[in-house]
């Protein structure tokens, strides 16, 4: 691993792997874009994880719903596989968004005459089998991997940087990787698929559970594809999946006894910041994190949390759920914190209007050096519930990029000449000049508006 400051996570199946390349893809248009040229180019074989699905998606550029990308590259003779959530639970509180493989459904897939494979994979309760990624040609020459937290809604293919023209942004991010790193990615999704919970049930696989068959553990490491050092960090719950094997070059898997990488890997990286943290995430509640920011805070570390203005009902359900308070209370203590800001994104519409940008991102920015990408809230669901993946990386330049793109596109001016610190500072500036202007009715500067830390998710 190269000489950084910031330690990757002893726990989990998978360690630090070097050679690699990592491309963020910020915005759904943009990703599905790439995403599509990748499944097109296949050669052998296009697996993928779906959190949420809408019935009626469809990708950039007239490729159409997911099921048309999927049986056009099973047409021409690859290996296509979709795993699927399934929750009638969640389905009861929030109908719609996911692909249950319901009677009705398995009945659409056969008037449709779907070519690829599926399996249907529960968690209990509401809890969420949250990964959201894509491998092409696992294995081969030409493999390249996507781990994000992009769902597959039309609300999400909006373009970036933002239009203040244009309506309904989402703001979501994916990252493309190649090298050593696809090996971890091809591991999980195989003992994902091999022990998804419905495999044996009488909807719990299409076409059917006896045409579906397991896949094959990754035998060797995926050869170098650049030069980053990457690692794949995992939740999952205690006693899902009863495969413990280590990846080529890795640990024994955990999974049986749970793992909580992504939660180590957060805690290691903001305990070891020196200048600047940048959070982008749907959510922002949960208490580690908030010790380790206080904590950087304390060092004079700058950190800004980039969160929904309006932020979703799990955000209010928390506040007001028993237990909840100190969390929220946390927060609020952050917002008195010198160096500390919580921003939403929005456009102005002009007569005093504003339309708040929905941030679903889930990154996190540290000392330009260090960035993490995944399906992962900052959220205690999402560290010990749901199932996530997460990609971080280690690479100044890719890092530093990716740092620019995003706060100069919120800002509204280009801050890459900026260090990150003196880059943090400028935002923050930004974001209180925002929240001014948008008290009085003017039109913003860029995107960002800082956010009372105080009342953020307080029911309307």
């Amino acid at each position: 691993m190269a000489d950084f400051h910031i330690p990757g996570v002893e726990v989990g199946p998978y360690p630090v792997r070097a050679g690699n390349r990592v491309v963020p893809l910020v915005g759904g248009e943009r990703a599905f874009r790439r995403i599509c040229e990748a499944v097109e180019a296949a050669q052998r074989s296009v697996w993928v994880t779906v959190a949420f699905l809408e019935p009626d998606f469809a990708f950039p550029d007239g490729r159409g719903h997911l099921f048309d990308v999927l049986d056009r590259a099973a047409a021409r003779g690859l290996d296509v596989r979709a795993l699927f959530w399934r929750s009638p639970e969640a389905w009861a509180f929030e109908p719609g968004g996911h692909f249950l493989g319901s009677e009705e459904d398995h009945r659409d897939l056969a008037r449709r005459g779907a070519r690829f494979q599926a399996r249907w994979d529960r968690l209990d309760k509401t809890y969420c089998h949250h990964q959201k990624s894509w491998l092409v040609d696992a294995g081969g020459d030409a493999e390249v991997a996507f781990v994000g937290g992009i769902n597959l809604n039309n609300g999400s293919v909006t373009a970036h940087p933002f239009s203040a023209r244009d309506g309904g942004h989402t703001q979501d991010v994916y990252c493309e990787l190649a090298g050593p790193v696809a090996t971890d990615v091809q591991h999980n999704f195989v003992q994902r698929w091999n022990g998804a919970s419905e495999r044996a049930q009488a909807l719990g696989a299409w076409p059917a559970p006896e045409d579906v068959h397991d896949l094959a553990l990754p035998q060797k490491e995926s050869a170098s594809a650049g030069e980053v050092d990457v690692q794949l960090t995992r939740t999952v719950r205690r006693g899902f999946y009863s495969d413990d094997s280590a990846p080529p070059g890795g640990r024994r898997s955990s999974v049986s006894g749970g793992e909580h990488g992504i939660l180590h890997q957060y805690v290691a990286a903001i305990d070891a910041a020196r200048q600047a943290v940048y959070f982008e995430n749907q959510i922002f509640a949960q208490p580690d994190v908030f010790k380790c920011v206080e904590a950087a805070l304390a060092r004079g570390v700058r950190v800004i949390a980039v969160v929904p203005g309006t932020p979703s009902m799990l955000v209010k359900q928390a506040r007001s759920a028993p237990g909840g308070a100190p969390v929220f209370e946390a927060l609020a203590a952050l917002g008195k914190r010198e160096g500390f800001t919580l921003a939403g994104l929005a456009a102005s519409r002009g007569g005093g209007v504003y339309e708040d940008v929905y941030v679903h991102s889930k990154v996190a920015i540290v000392d330009d050096v260090w960035a993490t990408i995944g399906s992962t809230n900052l959220a205690n669901r999402s560290f010990f519930g749901d199932t996530e993946l997460n990609a971080s990386f280690w690479h100044a330049e890719t890092a530093r990029s990716f740092r620019n793109e995003l706060l100069s596109a919120h800002h509204g001016a280009d801050l890459s000449q900026l260090s990150f610190a003196d880059a943090v500072d400028a935002f923050a500036a930004r974001a209180r000049e925002n929240r001014a202007r948008r008290a009085a009715g003017l039109p913003l500067e860029g995107f960002a508006f800082a956010i009372d830390a105080a009342t953020w998710g307080d029911a309307d």
